[in-house]
């Protein structure tokens, strides 16, 4: 009798005083801020929104709403099961862009250079889009209410942290073109040094107008016709993107895309993304082999992680674009019968040393074609005390996207580069190719937002990750690291990577992976002890509830609500 009537005050109480919420983030400022929306009876969809409108503040080089991202999002019901849904947030091409956007008048590829400053690169931005879908399907707290740390942070200062004062000084050497971003972050002619003060009141004031007229107050009116004149008024810039391709952005709800390994249930985000197909199909290959038993410390174990990557990653540079524009075999990607098939290819003794894509089934005939992705990118996760997951990848892609910032007066938001995710040569061996450029088309991307669910059905972990085309690896390095070894969720993300150049497999310096170069030369690999830009973040459940992680190599933080 008492324990039922101790299950019964438990069902009436307030499920925020039966568990507490977690949040993490890439800063400190943006994790404060979400913790404060927890605090304040937000939702875990309402704190990763507070999270990414501070780090558009604190981490400008990276994220903001000036670019996009992928959310997935897990729906807790009070009989443990839930629904998981997931919103693309991508940005997308100007409906004028054509195929030739990044070649020259030659048909030559552009340089880097050419393409990433300035117009050019811009797509239209869709986090604001996101954000709005987000907090209508599962906000609990008023919309402006989530504007005011950001806001607070904009006006009133931060500090200057260590990645931003580093990216300060490799992108202020190309800024002369772009007067307002060095007046932001280079004034005087010096790139900001940690821990000095950055002021952003422009950003404040665009952040409280949308925060009292909503999205639809970026991408129209004021903002949308500095936004235009920004991205259409700088050096080298096609001139096209429009107010009817602000207007007309949409944020779109996609089916998430799930696969079993082991005995858990590992879902993630579909295209554009390549995130869930290409770590589902690293996990598929690995899975008949007992990683378990060979250990994070043996050298077979990384051996066969290498193999399944980049098989893996074969299959992604050939099949995946953005769906709307080309057909995708999602479903084939991730067959359990075909990860078997190409997981007959690896071989425990051996490398492969060739690794070309698979037919996986329903695939079109595709010849590959190679995508360029930089480094940037951050990720942010909230846990609520109702147990709703908000995990979500914010990009503007590389270092200070495409160096434009939009705003009137001192300071503003960075716009995006995204636009060379598109693969820059639209046609390959006469054929055209997947992620080549379109007119409002979504390129391809390798954020792979992503929650493990355990045999019950309940969420038990969820990781995400910054750095180009690493994401996915460092994503599936985390799963096997939690999942297989029982790592905690922060050695999990620190754990050194293995990942693949044009010159080998790169083994991450100044780690444990750089003492398998031997091991690896012996099985065959051409092997290059190398620096990766990396950043991860994570939560898991544990006995005593959700905990969260934040990649030690970061200045990330992880707090408890």
């Amino acid at each position: 009798m008492i324990r039922y009537f101790l299950a019964l005050f438990a069902l009436l109480l307030p499920a925020s005083a039966l568990a507490q919420g977690v949040v993490t983030s890439a800063d400190p400022r943006a994790t404060e801020a979400g913790r404060d929306i927890l605090r304040q009876g937000g939702s875990a969809a309402d704190a990763a929104m507070a999270m990414m409108l501070a780090l558009t503040v604190v981490e400008p080089q990276s994220s903001g709403i000036g670019g996009g991202g992928f959310l997935v999002h897990h729906s807790a019901a009070r009989n443990g099961g839930g629904k998981l849904e997931t919103i693309d947030g991508r940005e997308t091409a100007p409906r004028a862009a054509t195929p030739g956007r990044f070649l020259g008048p030659d048909g030559k590829t552009l340089s880097y250079a050419q393409a990433v400053g300035g117009g050019r690169s811009v797509g239209v931005p869709g986090n604001l889009r996101l954000m709005a879908t987000a907090t209508r399907k599962w906000g609990r707290l008023p919309w402006a209410r989530l504007f005011a740390p950001a806001i607070q942070l904009a006006e009133g200062g931060y500090a200057v942290t260590r990645p931003l004062a580093g990216a300060a000084a490799s992108g202020a050497a190309r800024w002369a073109n772009f007067p307002a971003t060095a007046a932001l972050y280079a004034p005087s002619g010096a790139p900001v040094a940690e821990g000095t003060t950055v002021r952003n009141p422009a950003l404040a004031a665009l952040l409280r107008r949308v925060a009292a007229g909503g999205a639809d107050a970026f991408y129209t009116g004021e903002n949308a016709r500095a936004l235009l004149a920004a991205a259409n008024g700088s050096v080298g810039s096609p001139r096209d993107m429009t107010v009817a391709d602000l207007t007309g952005y949409r944020a779109k709800e996609r089916a998430p895309v799930c696969a079993p390994y082991r005995v858990w249930r590992v879902c993630g985000m579909g295209p554009p993304s390549s995130g869930a197909t290409t770590v589902l199909g690293i996990l598929g290959m690995l899975e008949r082999f007992d990683l378990k038993a060979l250990g994070p410390t043996s050298p077979q174990s990384w051996h066969l992680i290498a193999e399944a990557m980049q098989l893996a990653y074969a299959d992604r540079e050939n099949y995946l674009g953005d769906a709307d524009f080309v057909r995708v075999p999602v479903a084939g990607l991730i067959d359990r019968a075909y990860l078997r098939r190409r997981s007959g290819l690896i071989s425990p003794l051996r490398a492969l040393g060739v690794y070309p894509a698979g037919n996986p089934p329903g695939a079109p005939i595709r010849t590959p074609a190679v995508q360029q992705e930089v480094a940037g990118t951050t990720h942010f996760v909230a846990v609520d005390g109702r147990g709703n997951v908000a995990t979500m990848t914010s990009t503007v892609e590389g270092p200070f996207g495409s160096q434009l910032v939009v705003g009137e007066g001192l300071g503003g938001y960075i716009l995006n580069n995204e636009l060379t995710d598109f693969t820059w040569t639209p046609e390959r061996d006469g054929a055209p190719v997947a992620n080549r450029v379109e007119g409002g088309k979504r390129p391809l991307s390798s954020m792979a937002p992503t929650i493990v669910y355990d045999a019950s059905g309940r969420p038990v972990f969820t990781v995400g990750a910054a750095g180009g085309k690493t994401i996915i690896m460092q994503v599936a390095k985390a799963l096997i690291a939690h999942l297989d070894w029982g790592l905690p969720a922060r050695e999990a993300l620190g754990e050194g990577l293995v990942y693949f150049g044009r010159d080998g497999v790169i083994l991450e310096e100044g780690t444990a992976r750089a003492a398998l170069k031997v091991d690896f030369e012996r099985l065959g690999h051409k092997v290059v002890v190398g620096r990766l830009g990396l950043k991860a973040n994570a939560a898991e459940r544990t006995p005593a509830g959700w905990r969260g992680a934040a990649d030690p190599r970061s200045v990330g933080m992880a707090l408890s609500e």
